[in-house]
């Protein structure tokens, strides 16, 4: 029996344990929203969110992130010296992260990673210190789709442990190798335990009214998808502001750019949106998505079509619901992939 138990009111010891290798970092309340922060004990953690305002995504993708530092001294014989920046010296922890989270981490991977001989670095080096520890969704908020997109309330992908709350109490089932040590000294659940878990996610995944259709965008081409009669309609009241792709936890766009100051300088990547129309504003003026109804078609043709087809099947969405909680305009994503599904 794999499955572990351990009582909130004794969680201290499991977090003293992982502190002691990790940097803490967990959801808590902060005012009206849920924000990502530093944790040091059991008390520190909120139990009752649903999930947070931002993804984690910034803590393997940085919204700023440093590539390289420079010193360019046109009086020096050196010539411009370039230095890696110095490398984060703790890995982290991510405690209560939700499935869907979790799933995004794993795409991300296939994103980042798709070339074995040549992966993101900056990716890759933080991906493979960082620990995610998983609290399934017992109440999916309404804007949840999870189970449309290859996810659900209590899904394993990207995780290290799936953490599944029973009241008093959590039980734990590792899910990759490098956690099993963190719990192996906890008790092992009972068959009592286990079957409540199972419908608790049995009654979570009943939760969630909310679906998406992608038969027909699945089995259609490229370019059918692409020409379909709905984008007309379906851009009018948006205003190209961005914010879904900045609450996306699997956008991914970045843009490089040189800050100096003086002989000194650094090379940064910062988070892009392809709902700019300055992303894809070529030198010689031209741009290929000039209009709005370009730039929103392009982000959801590589959601559910380009990504798919370019990465065995895999979805450019989790379902989380934040792009529909916090676009101004009350744009659905579930409405618009439903609308293009239909020929």
């Amino acid at each position: 029996m794999l499955e572990k138990i351990v009582f909130k009111d004794k969680l201290d010891g499991l977090l003293d344990k992982l502190g002691r290798e990790y940097g803490l970092f967990a959801p808590v309340k902060d005012g009206i929203h849920t924000v990502w922060t530093a944790v040091f004990k059991a008390g520190d953690l909120d139990w009752n969110f649903t999930n947070t305002d931002l993804s984690p995504k910034g803590f393997l993708f940085p919204q700023t992130e440093c590539m390289l530092v420079f010193e360019n001294d046109p009086g020096s014989t050196e010539g411009m010296i370039l230095k890696q920046p110095e490398p984060e010296d703790r890995p982290k922890a991510l405690f209560n992260i939700r499935p869907c989270d979790a799933k995004a981490f794993a795409v991300l991977d296939l994103v980042f990673e798709q070339d074995p001989e040549k992966p993101d670095v900056y990716w890759k080096e933080k991906r493979g210190k960082t620990l995610l520890l998983g609290l399934a969704c017992n109440n999916p908020c309404p804007a949840c789709f999870c189970t449309s997109v290859n996810c659900g309330p209590h899904h394993t992908d990207g995780l290290d442990i799936l953490m599944q709350d029973l009241g008093d109490r959590l039980l734990l089932t590792p899910v990759s190798p490098r956690a099993e040590g963190f719990i192996s000294d906890l008790d092992h659940a009972s068959e009592k335990d286990i079957k409540l878990a199972s419908e608790l996610e049995q009654k979570a995944v009943g939760m969630i009214k909310g679906r998406v259709n992608m038969e027909n965008i699945q089995a259609g081409s490229i370019i059918d998808v692409f020409e379909h009669s709905a984008w007309e309609r379906l851009h009018e009241s948006c205003i190209n502001c961005g914010t879904c792709t900045f609450y996306c936890p699997t956008c991914h766009c970045f843009d490089i750019q040189d800050e100096t100051s003086g002989v000194y300088g650094r090379r940064v990547r910062n988070w892009d949106t392809c709902m700019s129309p300055l992303f894809t504003l070529h030198a010689s003026g031209h741009n290929p998505r000039g209009g709005k109804l370009a730039r929103f078609r392009q982000r959801f043709m590589h959601k559910f079509k380009y990504m798919p087809f370019r990465l065995k099947g895999a979805l450019g969405c989790v379902g989380c619901g934040r792009c529909t909680q916090k676009c101004p305009v009350n744009i659905d994503v579930r409405h618009v992939v439903n609308k293009i599904n239909n020929n």
